[in-house]
Parts: C-alpha cells; sequence; structure tokens
C-alpha cells in the first residue's frame, strides 16, 4: 500500500511541474495581437508579456503551498525556505555561484576582453540604456527571476521528496528545455524561416537549456537560494552560447592557442571547483529539509 502511494505522490509531482510549465508558456499567448508582424522583440508584447509571468509567478505560491507535504521536523523549511528565499548565507550565495559561472565562462570572458567589450561596462551610458531596453531587461531581469522561480523554486520541493536530488537534477530541467520549444512557433510566423531550419535551431536551444537547467537545479538545490540559479542564468543570456566560431577569426596562431587555452582551462577548473564552491555549508544549507 505504502508503495502504491508512493508511486501516486511521484505522478502527482511530475503533473504539478508540468502544469507550471504550461501555465508559464501558455501565459506568454494569452494576448490577443492585433498587429502579427509584432514578434517575441516588440516591446509591446515584451511588456505584456512581463505582465502575465508576473500573474503566473505569483499564482505559483499558492500551488507550492496547497499540494506540498511539509516535514514533520522541527528543522523543515518554512514555504519561503522552499523555494529559496532566506537570509542566512545569503551573501555567499549571491557571489560564490556567480563566480563559479564566470570561471566556465573563462574563454568567451577572454574573447571579451580582446575584443575591448569590458571597457563598455565601465561607461554608464551603458547601464542607463540597457535599463531602458525591453529586450535586455526581458533577457537579463524578467527570465532569469521568472524561468527560475517556477522551472526551479516551485519544481524541485515536489520532485526532490520523491525522486531524490539526483534525479530531480536530470528530470527538472526536461520541463525547461521543452518549454522552449515554443520558439518554434515564432521562427515560422515572425521570422519566416523554413520549419526544417526552424525546428534545428529549436531543438538546439533545447539541448543546451536542459543542459543549463540541470546546472540550475543543482545550484539551487546545493545552495538552497533562488538568488543561485538566478544570477547564474542572467550571467548565461548575456554571454549567449560561447561563439566558438570566433576564436579563428584571429589571424595570429599564439592569440588562437591562448584563447582555446582560455577555454578548456575554464572548462577543468569549472569542474574542479563545482562541488567545493557548492558545499551546502557555505550556504547555511546543512540539510535541504522539504
Amino acid at each position: 500500500m505504502s508503495v502504491l502511494y508512493n508511486q501516486i505522490e511521484s505522478y502527482q509531482s511530475v503533473l504539478i511541474c508540468f502544469v507550471m510549465s504550461f501555465m508559464y508558456v501558455g501565459s506568454l499567448y494569452v494576448w490577443k495581437d492585433n498587429n502579427k508582424q509584432k514578434n517575441r522583440d516588440h516591446p509591446d508584447v515584451i511588456r505584456l508579456r512581463f505582465i502575465s509571468v508576473t500573474a503566473v509567478c505569483v499564482l505559483a505560491i499558492p500551488i507550492v503551498w496547497f499540494f506540498g507535504s511539509p516535514s514533520t521536523s522541527p528543522e523543515a523549511h518554512t514555504v519561503l525556505e522552499w523555494i529559496g528565499i532566506r537570509l542566512s548565507g545569503l551573501i555567499t550565495a549571491l557571489v560564490l555561484p556567480l563566480v563559479l559561472t564566470m570561471v566556465l565562462f573563462m574563454g568567451p570572458l577572454f574573447l571579451h576582453y580582446m575584443d575591448g567589450v569590458f571597457r563598455l561596462y565601465l561607461e554608464p551610458q551603458y547601464w542607463i540604456k540597457s535599463s531602458k531596453n525591453y529586450i535586455w531587461l526581458r533577457n537579463h531581469v524578467a527570465a532569469p527571476i521568472s524561468e527560475e522561480f517556477i522551472f526551479r523554486a516551485c519544481m524541485l520541493p515536489f520532485l526532490v521528496p520523491q525522486f531524490g536530488e539526483g534525479w530531480s537534477i536530470i528530470l527538472c530541467p526536461l520541463f525547461f528545455g521543452v518549454a522552449h520549444l515554443h520558439h518554434l512557433i515564432e521562427r515560422v510566423t515572425h521570422q519566416n524561416e523554413e520549419v526544417k531550419d526552424a525546428l534545428k535551431k529549436s531543438l538546439f536551444q533545447m539541448a543546451y537549456t536542459t543542459v543549463f537547467g540541470a546546472y540550475s537545479a543543482f545550484l539551487f538545490i546545493r545552495t538552497g537560494h533562488l538568488i543561485a540559479p538566478i544570477l547564474a542564468h542572467a550571467f548565461c543570456n548575456h554571454m549567449g552560447f560561447p561563439a566558438f566560431n570566433e576564436v579563428f577569426a584571429y589571424e595570429d596562431k599564439r592569440i588562437r592557442r591562448k584563447i582555446m587555452a582560455a577555454f578548456v582551462a575554464g572548462l577543468l577548473l569549472w569542474m574542479y571547483l563545482l562541488f567545493p564552491l557548492t558545499a551546502p555549508f557555505l550556504y547555511s544549507n546543512d540539510v535541504y529539509h522539504y
């Protein structure tokens, strides 16, 4: 009887995650678009989607509270702690996961240095213009906060008790990756791409967002802080997928070797630091209670 009960609980947790994923993606398309030429980057579309995803995030909180099964342990987390909102360990959660992610992007960051991009970040005008740019705000603020909240903070409290941390890190990003397939529709309808080409791009996007989702879920579980995957997500959105082809744009072989070495060193150093820099005790997260 207890085995059957556990199976029902497992199916329920997956169903709840599916519903929240559907709610998030569906909220992007609830608005009637009188001008069919407005794509996802149009300010009007972005503003409306800001509203709808915020509404979904608000609705997700009572879902977690109502369907969650609190632990009877006196050390169990509150609902806010369930979703990664707490003060203990906050400082390290603001710094270490972001540093770890930057280490992984050592190669692209070295390319930025070679191209003089870092100087741009020192100009106040860059930040002023960015704060008024809806695309920048979507990619660096709205998307990281709302996606990490729904796909990590609201899903992992259901998945981890049923499937354990390891399987949850594998299962959770599948919802996140598949959710990005909706870009296929926009590529075909608004960008007039061939279905075959749009499908290839969408499948590739689904693949790397799933990989990132696993990393993000790992950060959330290890740190117990929502802010950790949010900052990593914002940074990754800013950097984009590593432009390996830019390495060969440099004619000087010595420079190319240095850049390639930075890519390899970043990956190896990230692998070496992954567990030490996410050690739960650094974030006052010795035991992740549900």
